[in-house]
């Protein structure tokens, strides 16, 4: 990895590359739509990590806080019920641009990520990823919480989750 990566806090020019990425990473009705992308950059941009190379989004972390974490609760992708003082993370997406995939950025975004958060005083991160990935989010500290509710995009999800 080249030392000309940059992190930075979303901003709204970002929606449509952020948007570009979310639908060529994830699967049907998994990726989030260009209104969510944009409601998660302006409600919460401190919650939402870029990684940049050469000024060029080429991967991104989005996240709201809650006081009380329900995995599969839908409406919480758009924010519905996010308060940014609250102490528990959930994360929403974590996309690496296919053409930059296998580089190792997704370790140090991740990484970077929790750091910002416990920075921010925040105590849990929560996430929810398909079976192959568990084992990847364990490696960072995650522990499996079980089979999710969420049928989020007619998927099978696991919900995980980090003391900070």
């Amino acid at each position: 990895m080249t030392n000309d990566i940059q992190f930075r806090q979303a901003r709204p020019i970002d929606v449509d590359r952020c948007y570009e990425i979310e639908i060529s990473a994830y699967e049907g009705d998994e990726a989030a739509t260009r209104e969510k992308i944009a409601t998660r950059i302006e409600q919460y941009p401190e919650g939402f990590l870029v990684m940049e190379r050469d000024g060029c989004v080429i991967a991104f972390i989005n996240s709201g806080c809650a006081y009380d974490v329900v995995m599969s609760d839908e409406a919480f992708k758009e924010l519905i019920g996010h308060d940014a003082q609250a102490h528990n993370v959930v994360i929403m997406s974590v996309v690496v641009d296919p053409a930059e995939q296998g580089n190792g950025y997704s370790s140090v975004l991740m990484q970077t990520f929790i750091d910002k958060m416990r920075a921010m005083g925040k105590s849990t991160i929560h996430l929810m990823c398909k079976d192959r990935h568990v084992e990847l989010y364990k490696k960072f500290g995650y522990q499996y919480v079980k089979p999710s509710d969420s049928d989020h995009g007619g998927m099978t999800w696991n919900e995980m989750v980090m003391a900070l």
